[in-house]
């Protein structure tokens, strides 16, 4: 009975990992549309500010490049979709918990890979340092999950 309980538990929390993963990859979709919720609702939002000099660069970045170049939305569109694939290869652990750990560890390498990415790429395209700790977020809170979810599946195992 201890292990059903152990398993229900790992099940439930890659179902959250898969959630949020598909939801994050889902937010990607409509840049433009979310950018102008947030622009009608931020009017006396202090634009001097670091974060409000970003949003507003940002803001207008995609307006004139939409407007423009609305192809150029294609790119984050296939970064929506590898989230929601990825998330599909975590269905895996979630039916097999054990035999699919390695799915668990491919997430765990992945999740410290957004490290380098976020301080390197984020360097090299003008990307304000405090949102790229914004984006190694998502690789610290992405590998303690996993890195608890490995945990109890190694207990599981043995």
């Amino acid at each position: 009975m201890q292990k059903e309980k152990q398993l229900k538990r790992i099940r439930f929390l890659i179902f959250v990992f898969i959630a949020l993963l598909i939801l994050s990859g889902i937010t990607a979709f409509p840049i433009k549309w979310q950018l102008d919720i947030a622009y009608n609702h931020l009017q006396g939002f202090d634009k001097e500010s670091m974060i409000g000099q970003w949003f507003f660069k940002v803001y207008d970045a995609i307006t004139n490049t939409y407007e423009k170049y609305p192809f150029i939305a294609y790119g984050t569109d296939w970064l929506a979709f590898a989230h929601i694939v990825i998330g599909v290869a975590f269905i895996g652990p979630y039916r097999d918990p054990v035999k699919n750990i390695w799915v668990i560890q491919f997430g765990m390498i992945a999740s410290v890979m957004v490290f380098p990415l976020a301080f390197i790429a984020g360097a090299i395209r003008g990307i304000p340092f405090f949102w790229q700790l914004i984006d190694c977020s998502f690789g610290v809170f992405g590998f303690l999950l996993l890195y608890y979810i490995y945990k109890k599946i190694k207990k599981l195992e043995a």
